[in-house]
């Protein structure tokens, strides 16, 4: 009997409450067609659920307790621009700061692949150029909650956000992107598995000491070139020379940035999915946020959501090595290959006219006629 797979999905505000049943629709279209059993659990949460409960919580008290027993999350995005707290934060971070820190989500997993018939702004580059994955650090960084202010006489005097890199924090994240590596083709430019280190070393002490433990795991995998890159000159050639590019481990806050920036190369936000993936846990969203200019429209890209949750079926397939999952996987990238290179449904992100339902629609329908 086949192993039914609790999932719960996070719209959340935005575009996220348009692109997340869009990705519903399609595991249900790849549901009919294997041994999948799914059970989808809604979860609430978010800026939107904040101002319907009278501005006191972001989402429902059992709401964490869903997700941690749920074998999988698939979440949209959160924040309403102009919705905060008093001290000027975004409403909904603690949604995402809750299940990251609280399920210990440490390796933000970011790919970056360009696929046929969708347009990329360098000139010359092609798909097979463009396949490479952002392993980002998860807990630490500038993103722990260690900041303030300063206020004196009603004045805001001074600012302080601490940065913190761990050697347990630094070393897992670094395991990860060298086992990912193994699991790859290599580099397109010469097929050589090689994971790249992006860091600010010549300067900041905790990139000098996330470097330290680089070159320390590295030394276990050797049959995996190790290469460095100072977090400016990294964004000058991964837009020149992307095919040079397999496997990238930063830090959490340059590990933001740089994907924001990668993501441009794949087609954009609406192209680039993403996993927060941990020891036990792990939760799949597309990199893009609440979009609030045409959140409504019904013409947001739902591709990235629906990769975030082909990247969930792998991740379920090996944990479980379940073979179902795995081909699933591959069906749900094959439905979406064909319909970027077929170029008759797609949204005006990638220069159609398309709704996000259509799209979805088109990869569902799809996905019945993979083999």
């Amino acid at each position: 009997m086949p192993r039914k797979y609790k999932i719960a999905f996070l719209p959340g505000d935005g575009i996220g409450r348009e692109v997340i049943p869009e990705a519903l629709k399609v595991l249900r279209a790849v549901e009919e067609l294997s041994n999948l059993n799914f059970e989808f659990i809604p979860v609430e949460g978010g800026a939107t659920y904040w101002l319907k409960t009278g501005r006191r919580e972001e989402w429902p008290p059992e709401a964490y307790s869903i997700c941690k027993d749920s074998d999988a999350i698939l979440f949209g995005a959160v924040g309403i621009p102009g919705v905060n707290y008093p001290d000027g934060t975004s409403v909904g971070n603690k949604v995402i700061f809750s299940l990251r820190f609280g399920l210990d989500l440490y390796a933000n997993v970011r790919p970056v692949k360009l696929y046929d018939g969708v347009p990329c702004p360098l000139i010359g580059k092609k798909p097979k150029d463009i396949d490479f994955v952002i392993v980002r650090e998860n807990t630490e960084d500038l993103y722990i909650p260690i900041r303030g202010f300063l206020e004196r006489g009603e004045t805001r005097e001074l600012a302080i956000d601490v940065r913190v890199v761990t050697r347990r924090g630094s070393e897992r994240v670094i395991k990860y992107a060298f086992e990912l590596c193994r699991r790859r083709n290599g580099a397109p430019i010469d097929g050589r598995r090689r994971v790249t280190c992006i860091d600010k070393s010549n300067v900041l002490r905790g990139c000098l000491f996330f470097r330290q433990i680089f070159d320390e795991v590295a030394g276990k995998y050797s049959d995996v070139d190790k290469d460095y890159a100072y977090v400016d000159a990294f964004t000058q050639w991964i837009i020149t020379r992307p095919e040079r590019y397999d496997v990238c481990v930063t830090t959490n806050m340059f590990g933001d940035i740089v994907t924001d920036l990668t993501s441009v190369l794949q087609g954009g936000m609406g192209m680039a999915p993403s996993g927060e993936i941990g020891d036990g846990k792990a939760m799949f969203e597309p990199i893009h946020g609440t979009a609030p200019d045409i959140a409504g429209k019904g013409i947001a890209n739902p591709i990235a959501t629906i990769l975030s949750a082909k990247m969930m079926l792998e991740w379920l397939g090996d944990k479980y090595e379940d073979e179902s999952a795995r081909k699933a996987a591959l069906r749900i990238e094959e439905a979406v290959k064909r319909v970027l290179a077929d170029g008759r449904v797609r949204t005006p992100d990638l220069g159609g006219s398309s709704r996000t339902s259509e799209v979805g629609d088109a990869i569902a329908s799809i996905v019945k006629q993979v083999d």
